[in-house]
């Protein structure tokens, strides 16, 4: 069984400047009371409820929340001891696990790695090690357990970094340079006069076990000077000689460090409590994502094919975000009903809609979310949230509405927490979101939705083996002509659009030739279709629906597409529009040509029992 990790709270720096000036600047009681006090004693604004709280009541406040230390150390200098065990005292921190490192001055110091390697001598450490610097402030909280979790799925050690604010300057920090991808450091440089990057290093970092014994005293012996052994030069020496993953953090960090002057000291003050004072509840904030039809290439999507998809304004589902002090997700009145009017009530309810409503969708992508996150190193803000949403996609019509409203929980989500695609990239957000229906919900379902309502507008995705093989993900492109005019029609009592698809995915990864050469018809028939559109050619285009939808039904067979679903097939063919599927099944797609048969046709799809409704396309406005 592996041990637990131990943290190290480093507090054995000595602020000389600070306390020279408090010494000569006795002018004030609000001056004077800071008189002897450590650097991460001094007062500050407490973000849990207001007042003060001391800069260590924040570490330790995040530290002892979740019990996820074996132990926390605190190390400190001789100099200081007292005013530490005092805090201890009052802070239900065990006075045992103070360490005096025996320093009095900043020449006797011993420096950040030999404080660390004296707590681990000492206290006999074994396992792995979070450090932090205890006179380190944040202007946000941040969720150290991610921290934790994104530590312990790596293979090396890990350092927290942030984006430096324009004023600061390289060479008061660590900087590093980090793989996007692989999240690791490449290189660090400790205080240099110029970087690449505006990416900074602090002291905050979690060492494996074995760099704890072998590389913290290969650096000791390197370098027995004591001016030589501060942490960043620790940092250095370990990023050169293993691996060291990196992990960005939403919020900027003030070190009170030994050149700290009082009036820089207030500033960090001033600054701390004007961000409080502007920062207002985030929300209510909306983000909306939109019903799609496929057009061509469908079912070709979840067979490494090729489709185009249009998302359409008709039909939509957002998701409502507010900041709140715990997180809550709000049912739908509609869609997850929990009172009735009786057992018939329930039953005729249970019967039409089923069991499930949006209430879980939310819930699995807010997991996969933060799951995503903290694999991924991005480390989130520690902010609570109350979600709601809303939706008018009829269920069951193969319209998209399940991802529609899990697109529009991740947006929203990395909207509240300040996350670009950047963070998430574009390409990788739909891969996200049908994780959530086929991993969590265990719901059967293709990428083509989850693009295009990422997207939005009218959308060329190709999804052939060799790409998703090599990055995870297909080639997406929003096309730059408009889609034809087109009409949707669909049944008011639809069968479960999830039975569709039948046993084709088992023949097809069976290697059953006959599927296999279907996938690679409706690709090129998507191929075809987009150089219809692009050409202005309409008449081809629809040609290429009705073939998508003959090769589709031969596959298929006419019991597993439906009776419903063929009458309105063949009703819109009946006025010569040109049909096909939209999705897997209880709406059809349809394109007139002669657009002046639609008011005859949706008078008699309405006799049958259907709706039928022109198509509004949604395009993005923007990148």
């Amino acid at each position: 069984m592996s041990q637990q990790m131990t943290c190290v709270v480093l507090v054995a720096g000595h602020q000389y400047m600070l306390e020279q000036d408090v010494r000569e600047s006795e002018s004030s009681q609000e001056v004077r009371r800071l008189k002897g006090l450590p650097k991460a004693l001094l007062p500050v604004p407490n973000r849990h409820g207001g007042g003060e709280c001391t800069v260590l009541d924040l570490w330790w406040k995040e530290l002892k929340e979740r019990r996820q230390f074996g132990n926390v150390y605190l190390i400190t200098n001789a100099d200081k001891y007292k005013y530490f065990e005092r805090w201890a005292t009052a802070s239900d921190f065990p006075l045992e696990n103070i360490i005096n490192d025996g320093s009095t001055t900043q020449g006797s110091r011993i420096g950040a790695a030999g404080d660390l390697n004296l707590a681990i001598q000492t206290k006999g450490i074994q396992g792995d090690v979070m450090v932090v610097s205890g006179d380190m402030l944040t202007v946000e909280d941040f969720d150290i357990s991610g921290v934790k979790r994104f530590f312990d799925s790596k293979d090396g050690d890990l350092c927290i970094y942030y984006d430096m604010d324009p004023s600061e300057k390289c060479s008061t920090r660590g900087m590093v340079t980090v793989d996007d991808t692989s999240k690791q450091i490449t290189a660090f440089k400790e205080k240099p006069a110029e970087w690449p990057s505006r990416q900074a290093a602090v002291v905050f970092a979690c060492f494996k076990a074995e760099t704890v014994q072998n590389l913290l005293p290969g650096f000791l012996k390197q370098n027995p000077r004591n001016n030589d052994r501060g942490f960043g030069k620790l940092l250095e020496y370990i990023v050169a000689r293993s691996k060291v993953f990196g992990m960005k953090v939403p919020t900027n960090f003030s070190l009170i460090g030994p050149c700290t002057s009082l009036s820089e000291y207030h500033k960090v003050i001033d600054s701390m409590k004007a961000h409080s004072c502007s920062r207002e509840l985030f929300g209510p904030s909306t983000t909306r994502a939109y019903a799609r039809v496929g057009l061509l290439g469908n079912p070709s999507d979840g067979f490494n094919g090729k489709t185009i998809s249009l998302s359409i304004e008709n039909f939509w589902a957002e998701v409502t975000i507010r900041e709140s002090e715990r997180l809550r997700l709000l049912p739908h009145a509609i869609n997850d009903p929990s009172e009735f009017g009786g057992l018939n009530d329930l039953f005729a309810i249970s019967q039409k809609e089923g069991y499930v409503g949006g209430l879980r969708l939310m819930q699995a992508a807010c997991k996969k979310f933060y799951e995503h996150c903290s694999v991924q190193g991005i480390a989130l803000a520690k902010r609570n949230f109350t979600l709601s949403y809303d939706t008018n996609i009829p269920r069951q019509v193969g319209l998209a509405g399940s991802s529609c409203i899990v697109v529009a929980c991740f947006k929203t989500l990395m909207r509240f927490f300040g996350l670009t695609y950047h963070d998430i990239p574009k390409p990788v957000l739909p891969s996200l979101v049908l994780s959530v229906e086929t991993d969590e919900l265990y719901i059967a379902a293709g990428l083509q939705d989850r693009v295009v309502q990422v997207y939005e507008g009218l959308v060329y995705m190709d999804f052939s083996k060799d790409l998703m093989d090599k990055q995870g993900y297909g080639a997406y492109r929003n096309l730059t002509v408009r889609a034809p005019p087109l009409f949707l029609m669909y049944a008011t009592d639809p069968s479960d659009s999830g039975k569709i698809h039948s046993d084709v995915k088992l023949r097809w990864k069976a290697g059953d030739e006959e599927v296999v050469d279907a996938m690679r018809q409706f690709a090129e028939f998507t191929d075809k279709g987009c150089a219809a559109l692009e050409s202005g050619e309409r008449t081809a285009f629809g040609e290429l629906m009705d073939a998508n939808f003959n090769l589709r039904r031969k596959l298929y067979g006419d019991q597993c597409l439906g009776s419903k679903n063929l009458a309105m097939i063949q009703l819109g063919r009946d006025f010569g529009a040109h049909m096909k599927f939209p999705g897997s099944g209880g709406a059809v797609v349809g394109m007139l040509e002669d657009e002046s048969n639609f008011e005859q046709m949706s008078l008699k799809a309405q006799q049958m029992g259907f709706v039928c409704v022109p198509i509004t396309p949604h395009y993005p406005s923007g990148p």
